[in-house]
C-alpha cells in the first residue's frame, strides 16, 4: 500500500552492509537490474548479526564483495583492517561481522544523506555495480550472487583504471587480491559476451547520450565517475582479464 512506513530488519550480510540503508526500493526487470523503482526511507533499520549465523559461505562472501567496495571508495583504513581481517569475517566472527555492518554503514549513510536521489556523489557507490549489473541480467537473476557479480565488475574497473593510468598497479593488484581471497571470481563466466556486456552497459544509468560511463579508483580510498570510456579497451580488458 502507498506510503506505508515500514522498518528494514535485514538478514542477510549483504543487505546489514549495504541494501537495507540509503531508501532504494526497486525490482528487477529483463531489460536491466533495479531499473524499476524509487526512493522510500524506512523508519527504522534493525540490524542483528546473528541472523548471520543461518547463511551459507557463499552469502557472507557476497556480502564481503561490498564490504571491499567501501573499503575502496571511500575508506583506506577500512581497506587495510579487511587486508588484515578477511579471514576472521569469512568465518562468521562476531566482532569482526560487527566492525565491518557498523562501518559499511556509516559510510553508506554519510554519502546518502548528501545525495539522496543520486543527483551526483551518490554515484561513487555503483563502483562494480554497472558491469556486475550486466552480469547478473545476462546471465539469469540468481545465477550469479550480487556479490560475485559485483566482484566481477569491480575487478574489471581496476583493471581499466590501471589502463588509464588512472590507479597505479601495486593498488588494482591489491584489490584484485583481496577479492580473491573473498572466495570471489574476477572473470566475466565464460558464457558470457563482452559484447553483450558491452551492450548492456550503453543502457545503464549512468550513461547518458551514448558517452560510457564507469566509477572507476583512482587509489585505495578514492574513486571518481570517468565518462568516455573507450570502448574498445574495455571490451579487450573484459575479454583478457
Amino acid at each position: 500500500m502507498r506510503g506505508v512506513p515500514f522498518i528494514q530488519v535485514p538478514t542477510t550480510l549483504l543487505a546489514q552492509v549495504d541494501s537495507s540503508v540509503g531508501g532504494k526500493v526497486a525490482v528487477n526487470h529483463p531489460g536491466g537490474k533495479n531499473i524499476i523503482g524509487a526512493f522510500y526511507q524506512p523508519r527504522l533499520v534493525l540490524i542483528d548479526i546473528n541472523t548471520l549465523k543461518t547463511l551459507p559461505l557463499r552469502e557472507i562472501r557476497s556480502g564481503v564483495a561490498e564490504v571491499i567496495k567501501y573499503g575502496v571508495i571511500g575508506n583506506a583504513k577500512l581497506f587495510n583492517w579487511l587486508e588484515e581481517h578477511i579471514e576472521l569475517l569469512l568465518r562468521g566472527e562476531r566482532k569482526a561481522l560487527a566492525h565491518v555492518v557498523r562501518e559499511s554503514c556509516r559510510i553508506k549513510a554519510r554519502v546518502t544523506e548528501e545525495d539522496e536521489t543520486e543527483q551526483g556523489l551518490r554515484a561513487i557507490l555503483n563502483y562494480g555495480h554497472s558491469v556486475g549489473h550486466a552480469v547478473e541480467a545476462l546471465a539469469g537473476y540468481g545465477q550469479y550472487t550480487h556479490g560475485e557479480a559485483v566482484s566481477v565488475g569491480m575487478a574489471v574497473a581496476a583493471r581499466l583504471a590501471a589502463a588509464l593510468g588512472l590507479l597505479t598497479d601495486p593498488d588494482r593488484a591489491r584489490i584484485e587480491k583481496l577479492l580473491q581471497r573473498a572466495g570471489l571470481p574476477l572473470e566475466l563466466p565464460e558464457k558470457l559476451s563482452a559484447e553483450a556486456v558491452l551492450d548492456r552497459l550503453y543502457h545503464d544509468k549512468k550513461t547518458t547520450g551514448g558517452r560510457l560511463t564507469l566509477v572507476l579508483p583512482e587509489q585505495i580510498g578514492k574513486v571518481s565517475v570517468k565518462r568516455d570510456i573507450p570502448a574498445e579497451l574495455l571490451k579487450k580488458i573484459i575479454c583478457t582479464g
